[in-house]
């Protein structure tokens, strides 16, 4: 691999960081456990590992964005998680910022004059 295409991996892995939470925040207005989650994602063209999913469900359920509650009926206990009402709210002030950094960035990359040729 050569040392740009490296770079561009990196600063992609970097891009991705931020619109995980969004795109995992998205899917749990109903109750998701892990893999089911992880499948809907991708079946949605968000590709994400469950090295990455399970410690963000953690990470989320800790500030109190996730409830989470255990189903014991399967043959194999899963944990579900699920929006709080302050995940709820979080998730709708997260897209509103992303669709205005969203506006911003387009209108950056297009020159401000719409040329797009960057």
């Amino acid at each position: 691999m050569t040392d740009m295409q490296e770079t561009i991996n990196g600063l992609t892995q970097e891009l991705r960081r931020g619109t995980i939470i969004i795109g995992v925040l998205s899917q749990l207005a109903e109750p998701q456990y892990g893999y089911s989650l992880v499948t809907v994602l991708q079946g949605k063209g968000f590709s994400i590992d469950a090295g990455t999913l399970y410690p963000l469900l953690r990470r989320l359920e800790k500030q109190g964005l996730l409830e989470s509650r255990w189903d014991t009926d399967q043959t194999r206990p899963r944990k579900y998680y699920l929006l709080s009402p302050m995940g709820r709210t979080v998730y709708v002030q997260l897209c509103e910022e992303w669709r205005s950094m969203s506006v911003s960035l387009e209108s950056l990359i297009r020159g401000g004059d719409g040329d797009g040729d960057h």
